[in-house]
């Protein structure tokens, strides 16, 4: 999703370069799909970010308290959020110094950016907004709440931020890349899989008509009878009003649809996906028919492509690691792990440079998928992916064993090692064996 995430970001700072007062809505080419390739520049997703960043970029990254080193003009408030999540998952607790960066970059409203180089400018007309970036921090600094050293001050931010976000919400029930801007499937899918992390039901999340976030979603899903893209769902229309397949945005929307966010577990019991569709489509069903798309797109090779970038001489499709990744933790929500199985064997041989070139939120979507499959993020291949991610930024607090991180969106590994060795003990080692990949 970064890679579309990023794009969009662009485009939206240089339309207001331009002299694009307002906010506005992104052509639905500005962000197809999210990993290296046209894709989402936001499912909790990923695309190899140039990881050149300029030595102020760093040192200012160093002192502050931000993950990484890469200029963080378009994917900043994303990549420190994306850390704080993964780090949750894997029981440790941010440094206080990084969660004070992610609060720094809220507006007054509430809304974030995907980055402000001037916090102490106050936010205004021609601040973009960015409903990704929004979503995403709302739900790290959910996660990150209790164990914070002002406990208040974060929950006042996380309300701030999802008044901000039901400010925008379209007359459709869907969210655009920046608000006002016209519904897709990645931007709803984060915002309400956010909304479902921080206690808030996304189906009571109403516009001024009346309409949900799910109702949104279901407008970007194709049915089972379309030959190229059954069961997945379309990022938006495309000019003609048709919808097409889209792999990451497929990914959003099956978490969303089944109520959960990038922060999501394993579902039982397991269910191979199929696409079925209804005289009444429900969200739900349309999320698992989604999952049946991944299921078959991931079967063709182990994992997905992504299409030649606009412009680009090189017409070759390419592995799409962050988008896999993503397929990888929507079909272990799904229940459909063991269709996932060879794709995530293949990101443990294959995702090291990818994430080594791409930074922060790039390790994070490996930890996150690993930890939806049952699978240890520190024995993930060759690599240990937490304490490349933990080098990335400042020294987060030891691995945290209260209840505070034992939720199905804030679980800590250290705890839930601790539940699985209890559950062999009452139901055998049969279960825990067939349950976990290792």
């Amino acid at each position: 999703m970064n890679t579309v995430r990023r794009g969009a970001a662009a485009l939206a700072a240089a339309a207001v370069v331009i002299g694009t007062g307002a906010a506005l809505a992104l052509p639905a080419a500005a962000a197809p799909s999210p990993s290296d390739a046209p894709s989402d520049s936001a499912s909790a997703s990923s695309e190899p970010a140039p990881d050149s960043a300029s030595a102020s970029a760093s040192a200012s990254g160093a002192s502050s308290g931000l993950y990484g080193t890469a200029d963080p003009t378009y994917d900043g408030v994303w990549r420190q959020s994306y850390a704080f999540l993964a780090q949750r998952g894997a029981g440790f607790q941010p440094a206080d110094v990084a969660v004070d960066w992610l609060l720094g970059q809220q507006c007054a409203d509430g809304s974030f950016s995907a980055y402000r180089a001037d916090t102490a400018t106050p936010c205004d007309a021609k601040t973009m907004r960015d409903t990704n970036a929004t979503a995403l921090a709302v739900q790290a600094l959910g996660s990150v709440r209790r164990e914070s050293a002002d406990p208040e001050k974060v929950d006042k931010a996380v309300k701030a931020g999802d008044g901000w976000l039901r400010s925008v919400q379209n007359k459709d029930g869907g969210w655009g890349y920046t608000a006002g801007g016209p519904s897709d499937a990645n931007s709803t899918s984060l915002v309400a899989g956010a909304l479902a992390a921080t206690g808030i039901k996304p189906g009571s999340y109403t516009s001024v008509e009346g309409r949900t976030p799910y109702d949104a979603l279901l407008t970007f899903a194709l049915p089972c009878s379309d030959k190229d893209g059954a069961g997945a769902f379309a990022y938006q229309p495309d000019k003609t009003g048709k919808l097409l397949a889209n792999a990451d945005a497929t990914a959003a929307a099956t978490l969303a649809g089944l109520g959960k966010s990038v922060v999501s577990t394993k579902a039982s019991p397991e269910q191979s996906p199929t696409c079925q569709d209804l005289t009444k489509p429900t969200v739900e069903r349309a999320a698992l028919n989604g999952a049946s798309y991944l299921a078959k797109a991931l079967a063709k090779t182990g994992h997905l492509t992504a299409p030649p970038m606009p412009g680009s001489t090189d017409t070759t499709e390419k592995p799409d690691v962050g988008n896999t990744a993503d397929a990888v933790l929507a079909l272990a929500a799904a229940g459909a792990t063991k269709e996932a199985q060879p794709a995530l064997e293949w990101l443990e041989k294959n995702s090291a440079a990818w994430a080594k070139e791409s930074g922060p939120a790039a390790y994070a979507q490996l930890i996150l998928a690993a930890r939806a499959t049952e699978t240890d993020p520190r024995e993930f291949g060759t690599a240990d992916l937490v304490e490349q991610l933990n080098a990335l930024g400042p020294a987060p607090k030891s691995p945290d064993t209260s209840d505070a991180a034992t939720s199905d969106d804030e679980s800590g590994f250290d705890v839930w090692w601790i539940i699985g060795i209890g559950m062999v003990v009452g139901v055998g080692i049969g279960f825990l064996v067939s349950g976990r990949k290792k």
